[in-house]
């Protein structure tokens, strides 16, 4: 065997150490990689890392690859034994089973993160504790509340409950009628008003005619809206249900 073959000067030195690594390992590593996981167990520093790896690998022990900037080392694999067809089975079998238990043990992971997240996003004993206290007090008070209801003596009949209900649809039924009439009433005005829906609704100080004669249009308006709108100086002022934010009851 050539000099450069040799193996790495005996004595223990970084070399051997990093060469039984990486054969042991079987797999790429980089230097840092590798200084990271001798450093503690052998004292090993980085300078000496990189320049034993690099000397492994003119020699021929090892291999090295190149990736950009960043270089990987591993062992060569013509050096290493060659496996039987029985290892290689035993490898391949045991590779099905440690898969086979990496799977049941992520499995369980993620049931106990499951749980985990179930339990951190429930109440606490003491949470729980104050919100039974807070129900109990809610139940003693709609218990008084029913109590007192039940011992009044003015209690609505079913009769008079019908008659109330019946009087609030027809005059619900009538509030939307006469509102759409006004409507429709006021949009055909103002079709032809020259001035803007605003100014039409609000009574201003002035009129847009002349004091004592109106003008056609207005004439129309007073005629049209006199049933359902009082007329202040020829101009129309109206109150609308926005303008108070009042808005249909609902159904009882």
């Amino acid at each position: 065997m050539s000099k450069s073959r040799e193996g790495p000067a005996a004595g223990g030195g970084a070399a051997a150490v990093l060469l039984r690594y990486l054969r042991e390992q079987n797999r790429p590593y980089s230097a840092q990689d590798v200084f990271g996981n001798l450093q503690r167990e052998h004292g090993l520093g980085k300078a000496a890392v990189v320049k034993a790896l690099e000397q492994l690998a003119q020699q021929g022990h090892i291999r090295e690859k190149a990736y950009g900037k960043q270089k990987v080392y591993f062992a060569d694999q013509e050096q290493l034994p060659a496996a039987s067809d029985a290892e290689l089975r035993k490898l391949d079998a045991d590779i099905a089973a440690q898969s086979a238990e990496v799977q049941a043990l992520q499995q369980s992971c993620r049931q106990l993160e499951a749980e985990l997240k179930d339990l951190n996003s429930a109440m606490t004993t003491l949470d729980m504790a104050h919100e039974i206290e807070e129900l109990r007090k809610d139940c003693a008070s709609y218990t008084e509340k029913l109590e007192r209801i039940k011992s009044a003596t003015n209690h609505v009949t079913p009769e008079e409950k019908e008659k109330v209900c019946s009087e609030q649809k027809l005059y619900c039924k009538e509030w939307r009628r006469r509102k759409r009439m006004a409507t429709e009433l006021l949009d055909a005005i103002l079709e032809g008003y020259p001035k803007s829906k605003k100014q039409f609704f609000v009574s201003p100080t002035a009129s847009a005619c002349v004091p004592g004669q109106p003008c056609l249009l207005c004439q129309r308006a007073a005629v049209l809206l006199q049933e359902h709108f009082v007329l202040v100086q020829e101009e129309v002022g109206i109150e609308t249900d926005e303008d108070h934010n009042v808005m249909l009851p609902a159904a009882l």
